[in-house]
Formats: C-alpha cells, structure tokens, sequence
C-alpha cells in the first residue's frame, strides 16, 4: 500500500513541471506594432490605402468647409447693385468672393436680358461643376473603405494556405502549436482590412453629409437669386 502512494506521489510530481513549463512557453500578448510586422507585405498595403484615406479626407474637408463659408452680406450688396444698374460692381464683388455660390451668382449675371430659363439652367450647371470639384477623391474613399476588408481577407487566406503547405510537407514536424501561430498571424491581415475600411466608410459618409450640406446652401441662393431677378419686373 505504502509502494503504490508512493508511485502515485512520484507520478504528480513528475507531472508539475511540465505545467509550469507550457506556462513559461505561452506567447506573450503582441502590440499593434508586432501585429502589423507579422501582418507581412498585405499590411504594408493597407498602410498605404490608409494613408491616401486619410491625405484625401483632410484635403476634401478644408475645401468643402471653405465652400461652405458665406458673407452674410454678400446677397444684400448683389441685390443693390443689381437694382441700381451697377452690373460691373456685382460682378466684381463676385469674382472677389471666390465663393461657388458667388460663382454662380456671376454666371447668373451675365445672362442677364435672357430668359429666365436660360439664366436657371446657366446658374445650375455652375453649381454642378462646384459640387463636382468638392466630391473628387470620394470614388477613391469608396474604393478603399469597400477594397481594404477584402485585401485583409486575401492576406489571411494566402497565410492559412502557406501555414497548411509547411505542414503537408514530407518530413515536416508541425504540430498544432505551429498551425496555430501561423493562423492567428494570417488573421492579423483581416484585422488591419477591417480597422482601414470601417475607419475610411465614417469618413466617406462624414465628408458626403458636409457636401449635402453645402448644396442645400447652394440651392438657397440659387432661389434667392432667381427670387432677386424676379423683383424688378413684378413692380
């Protein structure tokens, strides 16, 4: 009886170390930093698709929030002018703003004595053009925040084929371990595609909601100047 506790103790003692050494061995948690530098070529991708998201973002928002800034007098100085006879002095005011609305407004007035059609049809292609210059760079946006989740897929995808082609290998030793760590890396891809996509949709949507703004302010003095045309001839 005394033998077979004795096996016994020696058995779980035997048994102690080998926990403690599968403890020793667990990997340490990774930082962004390791992440990315195990991600492999497919991060560096992303961050390139992360940097031209970000260089279009600030460059597409100081100029729609430039576009968006309006004198509040401006309206008021083009309706005197206009009223008194004083087309060059509106005009000039116009070219001095820089402002798509002050852009359109003079092309407005140099269709004045025509049609009124022809002077809305004029005032609107304008504003065409101008919501055209604030919107480039969003088909881009929109093709990184749609084309980055899917590069990380890639990435992930030719890393799990390498990770099971090292262990197809004839007289390859890979264990679970190394299957493992060679997933969890893949997977670092679809990480990063997902955190570059998300991150350059709100953006895309951010910038779209700024620009709506703008042509509803457009579209305001677009009336108005119709409106002010319109002033003389109903007196």
């Amino acid at each position: 009886m005394n033998n077979l506790l004795f096996i016994q103790q020696s058995l779980g003692n035997e048994q102690m170390p080998d926990l403690s050494s599968a403890q020793a061995s667990a990997p340490d948690t990774m930082n962004l930093l390791d992440m990315a530098i195990r991600g492999g070529w497919i991060m560096a991708v992303l961050l390139l698709l992360s940097i031209v998201a970000v260089y279009i973002f600030i460059q597409r928002l100081m100029i729609i929030r430039r576009s968006g800034r309006e004198d509040e007098s401006f309206m008021n100085r083009i309706k005197d002018y206009i009223h008194d006879g004083k087309i060059d002095s509106a005009l000039n005011l116009c070219q001095n703003t820089q402002t798509p609305s002050a852009r359109m407004v003079e092309k407005g007035i140099t269709r004045l004595g025509r049609p009124m059609n022809d002077v809305m049809v004029a005032v609107e292609n304008v504003g065409n053009l101008e919501v055209a210059k604030m919107e480039e760079g969003f088909p881009i946006l929109a093709t990184i925040a749609g084309g980055a989740p899917m590069i990380g897929f890639l990435g992930t995808v030719l890393g799990m084929v390498q990770a099971f082609y090292d262990m197809a290998k004839p007289g390859s030793n890979a264990d679970i371990t190394t299957l493992s760590g060679g997933i969890y890396m893949a997977l670092v891809t679809t990480v990063g595609g997902l955190v570059v996509g998300i991150l350059t949709l709100f953006a895309y949507n951010y910038l779209v909601s700024q620009v709506d703004s703008v042509v509803n302010k457009l579209e305001a003095r677009t009336m108005e100047f119709m409106d002010l045309l319109n002033e003389p001839i109903n007196r």
